[in-house]
């Protein structure tokens, strides 16, 4: 679902960004105003539109098909990527997961967007080797398109159940302020 975050007169001179996520940027369980896109769209002001296209359940796959109607809807200067959680959760293989990211990254770009990667990690019952792995992909996929270090949504509250909703999976609205922390290293540069 797409939630634009400012009116029309202000959004017609605004750039877009657009946050391209799954659960955790979408606002899964919360209001829409709760979740960190909208912090962010108080934070920038009317300079920006920020365009919250993530969708609850979307894997790196499902978000490369939905990725060009986006880019054609919304033509937006910055995409932030918050994709990977599903795939990870599902035991999908992290090369796929990695060529559907290169695949959005060159995609974004080619429609003229800058992009930053947002980071997620794995629990540990899933295992060394795939948690390795799954955690690397993101660091190389910015070192190979020359990207911002991708920040980890999570840092500072992965280890505090209290800032979850009773699934432990989706942040609650007190965690959100942090959420933006932690992104807005990777989104400042490219608002400038």
């Amino acid at each position: 679902m797409f939630f634009g975050l400012l009116g029309s007169a202000a959004a017609a001179d605004a750039k877009t960004i657009m946050v391209f996520g799954d659960s955790l940027s979408a606002g899964y369980g919360l209001r829409m105003e709760q979740a960190w896109p909208s912090l962010l769209q108080q934070k920038l002001g009317a300079g920006w539109r920020v365009i919250n296209a993530s969708q609850s359940g979307e894997t790196t796959a499902g978000g490369l098909t939905r990725l060009p109607a986006a880019l054609q809807r919304h033509k937006p200067a910055v995409v932030l990527v918050e994709l990977g959680a599903n795939d990870g959760l599902r035991g999908l293989p992290v090369e796929t997961a990695r060529q559907n990211l290169a695949a959005i990254i060159e995609q974004s770009r080619r429609a003229g967007a800058k992009v930053a990667l947002i980071a997620i990690r794995l629990p540990p019952n899933f295992g060394g080797p795939y948690t390795a792995k799954f955690d690397a992909m993101y660091g190389e996929l910015a070192k190979q398109y020359k990207l911002a270090e991708p920040p980890f949504l999570f840092d500072g509250i992965a280890d505090q159940p209290n800032m979850f909703q009773s699934d432990q999976l989706h942040p609650i609205a007190a965690a959100q302020p942090r959420l933006l922390a932690n992104v807005w290293p990777v989104v400042a540069p490219l608002v400038k």
